[in-house]
């Protein structure tokens, strides 16, 4: 063969690899959901239809019956389908939309907006907490907590009040852990998992105490955010944000 021969056979290989790449590229799940959610925003699968069959869908797309079924959960976990066993799957008369929450990392917010991050510690205390937090974290009357209030400034201006307490039973690394380094929320994310939690969200009136520490005015309407995490056996921590005078927080759906 001519070196033009070998560089043609080449060039043609390239091309059936890329098209073979192409190819499969369409049976991965993530790209079956894309191409569902697309059926249906163009109504070709209307609200109440049921949809083909799994094993057709798989057949379809060329991809196993169990990423198929993987792409399919995925979508009814999220709303938009109805599965219900040996009935079939079809599209949500009314889809519910989920909002997406996941656990901040305030540094990242701070250094995202381009400004400088830094926190402090101003408090730290092992100490038997009040019957509201015992409740959250369903601690006994005698089960001494880690007590964190944390400041965490961006260029210097206080923007967020962090309350926390943590479980030393769950947690029981964090008992000599001074948290001057790392942050307390970006230490117990990397070094606490957790299985699940729960969010509130509130509005408070700043009271002299959040005055003085996010140098805003008493009386100032502050927006709150209450979060619990747990794992498979207890409740990890009980933490409380509360932000600068003005914040906005954005998610999506």
């Amino acid at each position: 063969q001519s070196r033009a021969d070998r560089q043609r056979l080449q060039s043609c290989g390239a091309r059936v690899g890329a098209k073979y790449l192409n190819k499969t590229a369409t049976k991965n799940w993530q790209t079956i959901q894309d191409e569902v959610r697309g059926r249906i925003s163009r109504r070709e699968w209307k609200p109440g239809d049921f949809i083909p069959h799994e094993a057709d869908l798989a057949k379809e797309f060329g991809c196993a019956r169990a990423t198929m079924n993987r792409a399919l959960q995925g979508l009814a976990d999220s709303g938009i389908l109805e599965r219900r066993r040996k009935a079939g799957t079809r599209v949500a008369l009314n889809p519910v939309r989920h909002a997406r929450f996941e656990i901040p990392i305030i540094r990242d917010e701070i250094e995202g907006k381009g400004l400088g991050f830094r926190h402090t510690i101003l408090r730290r205390e092992i100490r038997i907490p009040t019957p509201d937090v015992r409740a959250k974290v369903q601690s006994d009357e005698e089960q001494e907590l880690l007590h964190l209030e944390t400041l965490y400034t961006a260029n210097g201006a206080p923007y967020v009040f962090e309350d926390r307490w943590i479980n030393l039973e769950a947690v029981p690394q964090a008992r000599d852990n001074s948290f001057e380094g790392l942050n307390p929320n970006e230490w117990l994310v990397q070094e606490a998992p957790f299985d699940g939690g729960d969010f509130t969200f509130s509005a408070m009136t700043a009271t002299m105490r959040e005055a003085e520490v996010l140098s805003c005015t008493a009386g100032d309407g502050l927006f709150v955010l209450d979060r619990t995490t747990r794992n498979a056996e207890t409740v990890v921590t009980a933490v409380r944000l509360i932000f600068h005078a003005g914040y906005k927080m954005h998610t999506r759906i």
